[in-house]
């Protein structure tokens, strides 16, 4: 039985995952699972996780519908390195058992895993071969104070909270760079998809 390619979808915030993300899935139409979805999932209303949080942090994160204030919880996280540790500890185990499940019975040849932090929750060991979605700073930077409405303080702030961009270059088995055009970053996506075992089809025409 040949062995599932299981590609491990990364970068730093505001490099461009998103896209590249959404570009196999609808294109290729591969299977595609986030870490950013299941981290939601562990902190939705009645989890055990998101009580630890209440219990940690007070009434003062918890929103009206009983649901997390997560600009508020994000506030708190990025300004102490060891809140942000002591919140990973308890959301990583469930993101990585929901991986392990998800894989154990999706059939697809070819999987594509987005982990923002594959390198900081130790995640690699999931994956067959790691995708980096690499930009210059200051084009991050501008991208993350854009996209999430923050000053630069705080966008310099999240990014510094995790390892820094060319460390995750330095380990990659491909590096897409989005310093350019939309056009030449999903050109290279299409290169780096077929450098695989060509299982995969352009435009939906995988075998089902």
């Amino acid at each position: 039985m040949n062995k599932k390619r299981l590609i491990g979808l990364t970068g730093s915030i505001g490099t461009g995952k998103t896209t590249v993300s959404n570009y196999l899935k609808h294109i290729y139409q591969l299977p595609v699972l986030d870490a950013d979805i299941y981290a939601r999932e562990a902190v939705q209303v009645g989890s055990p996780i998101l009580s630890k949080i209440f219990d940690r942090y007070g009434s003062s994160l918890e929103l009206p519908d009983g649901t997390l204030n997560r600009k508020r919880l994000g506030e708190i996280i990025f300004q102490d390195q060891s809140q942000r540790q002591w919140l990973e500890q308890q959301i990583h185990p469930y993101v990585r058992d929901r991986f392990q499940s998800q894989l154990e019975i999706i059939i697809d040849p070819t999987i594509v895993l987005v982990i923002p932090l594959l390198f900081e929750a130790n995640l690699t060991n999931l994956v067959t071969e790691i995708w980096v979605v690499s930009c210059l700073p200051q084009q991050q930077l501008r991208r993350l104070i854009e996209r999430d409405n923050l000053t630069l303080k705080q966008a310099s702030v999240r990014i510094n909270s995790q390892f820094p961009l060319q460390e995750k270059v330095a380990r990659a088995d491909i590096v897409l760079d989005n310093s350019s055009t939309l056009e030449g970053l999903l050109k290279q996506v299409d290169l780096a998809l077929y450098r695989g075992e060509g299982e995969t089809r352009r435009g939906g025409d995988a075998e089902n």
